[in-house]
């Protein structure tokens, strides 16, 4: 199954369990030079769990870290 999908299913999980306020998902939306990931990658982000990938891994806790953060002040 591919990422997208895979981070549709979890979306689609989360609402019917009523958590779909605890998920935040982030979205590469530019780049400059080369790069792993293009404009478009996403990651879902929850208090559980990481879905999906949007560096080549140097910059993935940092943005589950400021995913979860952003959950908790909601």
């Amino acid at each position: 199954m591919n990422e997208l999908l895979i981070i549709l299913e979890r979306l689609k999980e989360r609402k019917a369990r009523g958590q779909l306020a605890q998920t935040a998902l982030a979205t590469v939306i530019a780049t400059s030079g080369s790069t792993y990931r293009r404009p478009g990658a996403r990651m879902l982000i929850t208090p559980e769990e990481a879905v999906g990938a949007v560096s080549a891994g140097c910059l993935e806790d940092e943005i589950r870290t400021v995913g979860r953060r952003v959950i908790r002040t909601e």
